[in-house]
């Protein structure tokens, strides 16, 4: 019986498909002994969030969805008539405060003087004290003498009265002479109390001034606040806020990109980690654009798996446990040797292949 034929093509045809597929095997694994891969990677900016810090209604916005902006550029304004009035109302106040210092530096002086005064005529009462205790001594004695005169019939009785009155009066002098000296003591305790009183016055008012100036800081702070500038060169998101719109302090607008810095973050097996060190260099490509490769540097690991960032981390030790491979993000930058243009147009989230090179 005639054998059949074997079809050369057929076997020709399997025989490359078999050494090509042999060679693309050989290929893959020379290449995993020195290459780690992951296409589960997005490339990542500063994204620099607009948040205002005081409320209003929105009066004018400068830019549009999608506008480049510079540092400093305006964004949009709030209505700044409330603020204002803030401005006016705390300005008013450190005037207030100032006026009642110099009031209480006037007392302090007027105080001064009185314990001055108060010590002149301490002074002054001191010395009239000493004349007429030595009046009195002399009074005294001579009424003392005219007395045993006026026993011995040696003097008329009106020159032992004169004596007697003389000292007298002597007696009534130094009295009054002392209540004067303590009366002027009295006064000053009285201006030194007072002086004291002012002293702690013009601590407060002082006090008061720095808390007004304080307030009034704040009010032009918040004044300024209501117009919202750029803080980086970039592009703005879209736009989410209108003229009318009313706003609070700590809402998340919109965002500024900066383009000038892009990075990529990508999510490696635990399995691919053994190798991977700091420093590796980086091959990338990034779907956009498959006709340029980009290169990059390892610069950092995460402390954690992406599943522990999550809002509901998993927890294996409740309900049934399957195991699954866990990805680490890591980070790589781009080389300053990429084209300038070609980073720019980079946008955070693309995706992007990673090749690193273990060797």
């Amino acid at each position: 019986m005639e054998k059949k034929k074997t079809n050369k093509k057929f076997t020709y045809i399997l025989i490359a498909l078999v050494v090509v597929g042999a060679t693309y095997g050989i290929y893959k694994y020379v290449h995993s002994l020195s290459h780690e891969t992951t296409d589960d990677a997005q490339i990542e900016k500063n994204m620099n969030p607009i948040i205002p810090r005081v409320s209003g209604y929105v009066t004018k916005v400068y830019v549009k969805d999608n506008d480049f902006v510079k540092k400093g550029d305006t964004l949009f304004v709030i209505d700044n008539k409330d603020y204002l009035v803030k401005v006016e109302e705390a300005n008013a106040a450190l005037v207030a405060a100032q006026g009642n210092l110099e009031v209480s530096k006037a007392d302090i002086g007027g105080a001064l003087a009185g314990v001055s005064v108060s010590e002149a005529n301490i002074s002054s009462a001191g010395g009239n004290i000493e004349t007429a205790k030595i009046r009195l001594t002399r009074a005294t004695n001579d009424f003392v003498r005219y007395q045993n005169l006026y026993k011995n019939r040696s003097i008329t009785k009106q020159q032992f009265e004169q004596a007697e009155a003389a000292k007298l009066e002597a007696e009534s002098e130094l009295k009054i002479l002392q209540q004067q000296q303590r009366a002027s003591t009295y006064q000053k305790s009285v201006a030194a109390s007072r002086s004291n009183v002012s002293n702690k016055q013009a601590e407060i008012a002082a006090a008061n001034i720095k808390k007004a100036q304080a307030v009034l800081d704040a009010a032009k702070l918040n004044l300024n606040y209501t117009i919202v500038t750029a803080s980086i060169d970039g592009q703005v998101s879209k736009i989410n806020i209108q003229p009318g719109q009313f706003i609070q302090p700590g809402q998340s607008l919109f965002y500024i990109i900066n383009n000038t810095e892009a990075w990529v973050i990508a999510n490696f097996k635990e399995t691919q980690l053994s190798k991977m060190v700091i420093g590796q260099k980086v091959s990338i490509r990034v779907d956009a654009y498959p006709d340029y490769e980009f290169k990059g540097t390892i610069t950092s690991f995460s402390p954690a798996t992406g599943a522990r960032f999550s809002l509901l981390p998993p927890d294996n030790a409740t309900g049934n446990f399957v195991k699954t491979v866990q990805r680490l993000p890591v980070k790589i930058t781009l080389d300053q040797e990429n084209a300038p243009d070609k980073v720019k147009n980079l946008r955070p989230g693309m995706n992007v292949d990673v090749d690193v090179h273990l060797k």
